[in-house]
């Protein structure tokens, strides 16, 4: 996806996305990581694992879903202000081609900033001997959440 340019509120936005995720026991659990931040653009790499398929041996869609709602949320919070804190208020995903890679690329980018609710694009990726497919589309809607201490990155 072509990212389009933003000036993030908070300059420590990567730092701070970074420890979010770290915190993060959902990405931890099913081996994702942070593979970029910019600013209105995250992407999470998660490998494959047996214990993340189906019956099938594809990476489970909830698996997909999970990583990438992380990823269009992460997007989103690197055009926050510090103290704000983001949750997705509805998704949807397309599932377009079963998950089978060695690996995934996770990609959210903001489409509509807002001091609110912001709109976002996810796109997923399987990865296999050089060559990567595009398996899912994503698009969440998120809201912004301030003055909650435990709501917090």
């Amino acid at each position: 996806m072509d990212a389009p340019r933003y000036d993030p509120l908070d300059p420590a936005f990567a730092e701070r996305v970074r420890a979010s995720f770290a915190k993060q026991g959902a990405m931890h659990t099913i081996g994702a990581s942070l593979a970029e931040i910019a600013p209105g653009r995250v992407v999470i790499a998660l490998p494959w694992r047996a214990e993340l398929t189906q019956q099938h041996g594809f990476l489970h869609a909830g698996m997909v879903a999970t990583a990438l709602d992380s990823a269009c949320g992460y997007a989103a919070s690197t055009l926050m202000p510090a103290e704000a804190g983001v949750l997705t208020i509805e998704y949807k995903i397309n599932l377009l081609a079963p998950a089978q890679g060695d690996s995934f690329r996770m990609e959210g980018l903001v489409v509509k900033p807002g001091r609110t609710i912001s709109v976002t694009e996810g796109r997923a990726y399987a990865l296999h001997q050089g060559r990567e497919k595009l398996i899912a589309t994503m698009g969440a809607t998120l809201m912004t959440i301030s003055g909650r201490d435990h709501i917090k990155h």
